[in-house]
């Protein structure tokens, strides 16, 4: 896994751009997930490998991604990201950006019980995770 440290070229700078110009969905699930879910150290906009997670929560190995309209035409795209992400060892979940902004505390109680099921503490079997986007 790459992070900051080992960050290829320019991905400091981009992901500091990408913070900057975050939608208002990425705003609202991030205040969300600082305020409901405080015990956790999130990170956003954050290199890994050649991509950026949109939140990652290293500790618990789990990115959330929001997706707006642009995704239904990247699907291919989306998928391979995954992949790459999983094969990382972490777990994806994906949201679209209608959810994060209509149904924001659905969004944060989907992504407290994939915490709760997370491999690093003891529950009675892992939670199985869509990789398509959560209604």
């Amino acid at each position: 896994m790459k992070t900051y440290d080992e960050a290829r070229t320019g991905a400091v700078l981009r992901a500091r751009q990408l913070r900057r110009d975050s939608t208002d969905a990425e705003r609202r699930i991030w205040r969300g997930l600082r305020e409901k879910l405080p015990q956790y150290r999130w990170r956003r906009q954050m290199p890994v490998g050649p991509y950026f997670a949109d939140f990652a929560c290293f500790s618990e190995k789990l990115i959330i991604e929001l997706d707006g309209g642009q995704h239904t035409m990247a699907e291919d795209h989306d998928a391979g990201r995954t992949d790459f992400l999983e094969a990382q060892g972490y777990r994806v979940i994906r949201f679209g950006n209608i959810d994060a902004l209509t149904n924001r505390d659905g969004v944060l109680e989907t992504v407290a019980a994939a915490l709760s099921s997370s491999p690093s503490q003891p529950s009675a079997g892992p939670l199985p995770l869509p990789r398509e986007r959560v209604a």
